[in-house]
């Protein structure tokens, strides 16, 4: 692992979840179980194992929720919680945007709290050469979303987003799916990432997701970001009912053990 691991990272957890209804009614979509564990524990727990000791989590819908099931420490942990009052009207960069004095507080992972993932994701993104690297897989059938191409080094050259099946093109460029799970240098946090959101969220763009922000930043500001292929290992999105079933699928077996919470 990389000796520069990032001590810290924030966690974007404040959206509704409203394809996942009725699971979603009465609980946040972080919390919602994959085989008895939620989201956001597996997130937590993972963070951890890689060294981690900060986690600063924007929540919103259920907030309560999310700070009971969480606490002050999770673990090793210390938590920290950003609150946004419109959640139901903002997109993840404006949450991103929220947690700026997080984002210039040091290196630092970012991941959205709808993914489930094995702890490797993390290590690939440590051992990767390069300051800022974003986890990536292959884009199949059964996916939809933002998705990516490679330049030959490694690089994300361009951002797709509301990628389906049908954009499957043999005569295409290869398509790998954003795992939602980054790693950003402080450098690039200071002077690239905040200054940018500052920028976005004061035009009034406070509806835009992170990817927008990301796809903009490599194609128009330079920004280098390498891809970790994660080809080899277990992980879902879970923006439904049909991808809740299909992560249950994917981590049938050896599911990981909870982390006790402690207040």
């Amino acid at each position: 692992m990389a000796t520069n691991a990032p001590k810290k990272a924030i966690i974007l957890a404040a959206g509704f979840g409203s394809r996942l209804r009725p699971l979603t009614d009465l609980r946040p979509k972080p919390l919602v179980e994959v085989n008895g564990t939620p989201i956001l524990h597996n997130a937590l727990r993972n963070l951890e194992a890689v060294g981690v000791e900060e986690v600063t989590i924007v929540v919103g819908y259920r907030k309560d929720a999310i700070q009971y099931a969480c606490g002050s420490r999770f673990g090793g942990l210390e938590i920290k919680y950003v609150e946004s009052t419109v959640f139901d009207r903002t997109g993840s960069a404006y949450s991103l945007w929220l947690a700026r004095d997080a984002l210039l507080s040091g290196d630092c992972y970012l991941l959205e709290g709808d993914v489930f993932f094995e702890v490797d994701a993390l290590r690939y993104l440590n051992v990767a050469d390069a300051d800022d690297v974003a986890a990536v897989a292959p884009f199949d059938s059964s996916m939809q979303g933002s998705a990516v191409t490679l330049s030959e080094n490694g690089l994300i050259s361009a951002f797709r987003m509301k990628q389906t099946a049908a954009d499957l093109d043999g005569d295409g460029p290869v398509l790998f799916k954003t795992m939602n799970i980054l790693r950003f240098n402080s450098v690039t946090l200071t002077k690239t990432i905040v200054p940018s959101l500052e920028d976005i969220i004061g035009s009034g763009a406070t509806q835009a997701y992170t990817e927008e922000l990301l796809a903009y930043l490599v194609q128009r500001r330079g920004l280098q970001l390498a891809a970790a292929r994660c080809d080899d290992l277990r992980w879902y999105e879970i923006d439904s009912t049909e991808d809740l079933r299909i992560a249950e699928n994917i981590f049938a077996t050896a599911s990981p053990p909870l982390v006790s919470r402690a207040v």
